[in-house]
């Protein structure tokens, strides 16, 4: 990963850098409006001018003051535009505004943001992400176990764990036959092994459910002889547990809508990259998954077209269940 270059100049056009800008050719503050709108890769973001040139020398600092508004790069509607990550620029945002990082658990995107930070210029942001997690206070992260319950969950217990009230019913050297199974390793040791997201008490691959689902829409004439006219699946919907769902689709899957779920936790704000549904099959069955269970429902209205006919428009979402067992 490299720095963005400063020899040459702002983005989107602009001029050179702060080094190489002169007084006269610095924007004057009362250009540039107080309330400032950014497009930043699709993603919209209203905030202060202020905010925006809070850290000198960096490279918002130096578009929003040393260039002119209509030097730079605008969407159709006026706005800033930053061809950048739009979801990651809202952790850049939150870190203008008071030089504080504060990220969420699980975050996976940190070697990206630290990406980002670098062409955006920002090198105390560089180095505090680049410096090694120090584990905050309060309780311990819960070790993987089984849940009291017999599955596996947020609220985990130790492999081996006896309720209290089951100790003092039962005899000595008796443990419960659930626990007693969990609690020993494939080899015949005492204490299994920690569980990692995407296994089973016997090493293999979990088991669970995936649901994905889409809407499509087609028109029939009145003329049962004419021809359907199917608009194409505009977006492919994954629910499920979030491991199990990276494990399936890795890459194609877009999480940008719920980019920080843990991986024990269920989301059913998921989509893919793709609108094949033959392609979404064929990784779950890959992956050891079949389907169980589909179901339908629909609606139909009526439409009048060009030739004062009447169309039928029909509009339909499906749900496929996988399940591996």
């Amino acid at each position: 990963m490299a720095l963005a270059d400063s020899t040459r100049g702002l983005p989107n056009g602009g001029g050179g850098g702060a080094g190489s800008g002169s007084s006269s050719s610095s924007a004057e503050p009362g250009l540039f409006p107080d309330i400032v709108e950014l497009n930043v890769g699709g993603q919209v973001y209203v905030t202060r001018r202020c905010t925006v040139v809070s850290v000198p020398d960096s490279l918002l600092w130096r578009m929003f003051t040393q260039q002119q508004p209509q030097e730079l790069a605008r969407d159709s509607k006026g706005r800033f535009f930053l061809d950048r990550d739009g979801f990651l620029f809202r952790y850049i945002l939150d870190y203008l505004r008071d030089l504080q990082l504060v990220l969420p658990d699980y975050f996976p995107e940190r070697s990206r943001l630290q990406r980002e930070a670098e062409y955006f210029e920002l090198p105390e942001l560089v180095r505090r992400l680049g410096a090694p997690q120090q584990p905050g206070p309060g309780p311990p992260h819960p070790r993987r176990g089984v849940h009291k319950e017999g599955s596996l969950g947020d609220e985990l217990l130790p492999l081996g764990y006896t309720e209290p009230e089951q100790q003092e019913g039962a005899s000595a050297g008796a443990p419960s036959p659930t626990l007693e199974l969990a609690s020993r390793s494939p080899s015949g040791g005492a204490a299994g092994p920690l569980l990692t997201p995407s296994q089973s008490l016997d090493g293999s691959r979990r088991s669970g459910y995936i649901t994905i689902g889409y809407r499509g829409s087609y028109t029939i004439g009145r003329d049962a002889q004419a021809d359907a006219k199917f608009r194409r699946v505009a977006r492919i919907t994954v629910c499920g547990k979030t491991s199990l769902a990276k494990e399936v689709f890795g890459d194609t899957l877009n999480e940008s809508r719920d980019p920080d779920r843990p991986p024990e936790r269920y989301t059913s704000r998921y989509y893919l990259k793709f609108n094949f549904l033959e392609q979404a099959f064929d990784k779950l069955s890959e992956s050891g998954f079949h389907m169980v269970a589909c179901s339908s429902t629909g609606t139909c209205a009526f439409a009048s077209s060009t030739d004062q006919s009447e169309d039928k428009i029909w509009t339909s979402y499906t749900e496929y269940v996988f399940c591996r067992e």
